[in-house]
């Protein structure tokens, strides 16, 4: 009890200096109801954030807090966590460069190497530097972080990273490449050759035909595991989709994704934990192969998504997987909007694992 009212007045004094000195603040607060798995099962969590931001022409200060909160809960029990989001400082460098020091979330081309899962309770966050370099050609970033998988106190279990993006995007056609290394130690080894290291890269690419009523898209990842020096088996996984925009309200998407033989995955991402830890389909195994087929409507404030998921493995004819996803929301109001998803999950001849969600976002 006292931890939980220690946090209270933490998050009280936070938005009093919030209002009280920043100049740009924000609160928006995130409620989900989880019916998933079972038919007799219903649990509600709350996120709120609350962040706030100073700044000048060449200077920038931003500090977000979130309190994850699970409704009905016995509180005498269950400590409350209040985790700090984001806090960074940020420069321009006589025009060159834009660089931004402290912990960040990083999203770069689709997120299957590097993004933040907002879906999740505790998102990803990065504790380091980048550098945007103010060059014409190209958006161009690099960085060096080391990975957290929540707030403040959560474990640092990503290692060190370095990274470089490159984004383009010039008339009908945009194109993202991302290079990562990680490095991480085990057993108290202080390099490389000791530990664990991780070199990845991602290649998006996107194309516009038809005055933009169609649209493809080739997302390719690849990545080379290194443990004690040891190179293991690469893994990558390859998306090839193409979207027809039939109306202003109404758009059918066909794809495929393919994974090689030693599949495909990276932690702490929008992809991570599948339908229960992202709400996405997420990581397949390796030599999955997922033909999907999927339409969008939008109705004034409401939308409606349908993709089904027909995935087999390549080197298993007898392995079938079905997923199909639905997924409906409505804008209430400019600060508020309900969505509900749903999702059925089966493999070969199991009963099928569903999935349902029922979240309210507001933004005041």
């Amino acid at each position: 009890m006292k931890k939980n009212l220690r946090n209270i007045l933490t998050l009280s004094l936070g938005l009093m200096t919030t209002v009280a000195f920043g100049q740009d603040w924000d609160v928006d607060s995130r409620t989900r109801i989880d019916m998933s798995g079972d038919e007799n099962r219903m649990e509600t969590s709350q996120r709120a954030t609350i962040g706030a931001t100073w700044g000048g022409d060449d200077w920038g200060i931003h500090v977000s807090t979130d309190v994850n909160y699970d409704l009905g809960v016995n509180t005498n029990s269950v400590e409350v966590p209040v985790n700090l989001y984001e806090a960074y400082a940020s420069t321009n460098v006589m025009g060159y460069a834009n660089v931004t020091v402290g912990r960040q979330a990083l999203n770069y081309g689709s997120g299957a190497i590097l993004s933040s899962n907002d879906w999740a309770a505790n998102r990803t966050t990065w504790d380091g530097f980048t550098v945007d370099l103010g060059v014409d050609m190209a958006d161009i970033t690099v960085g060096y972080a080391t990975r957290n998988n929540g707030g403040a106190d959560a474990a640092e279990i990503g290692g060190n990273t370095l990274f470089a993006n490159v984004g383009k995007a010039e008339g009908d056609w945009s194109a993202n490449l991302l290079f990562i290394n990680s490095t991480r130690e085990i057993g108290g080894a202080s390099d490389v050759a000791g530990g664990f290291s991780r070199s990845a890269m991602g290649l998006d690419l996107t194309y516009a035909l038809m005055g933009g009523d169609l649209g493809l898209g080739l997302s390719y990842n690849t990545a080379t595991d290194e443990t004690d020096g040891v190179a293991a088996e690469d893994m990558d996984m390859m998306d090839v989709s193409a979207t027809y925009q039939i109306n202003d309200d109404f758009s059918v998407t066909a794809g495929q994704a393919s994974y090689g033989e030693g599949g495909f995955s990276q932690p702490g991402t929008d992809m991570s934990g599948g339908l229960a830890g992202s709400g996405k389909l997420g990581y397949l195994g390796a030599d999955d192969e997922n033909m999907y087929v999927g339409v969008d409507y939008g109705m004034g404030d409401f939308t409606m998504g349908l993709t089904m998921n027909m995935i087999g493995n390549a080197e298993n004819d007898d392995y079938e997987r079905t997923v199909n996803a639905f997924n409906l929301g409505y804008t209430m109001s400019d600060n508020a909007n309900l969505g509900l998803s749903w999702a059925s999950d089966k493999v070969g001849d199991a009963d099928a694992i569903n999935y349902m969600w029922v979240t309210l976002n507001v933004t005041p």
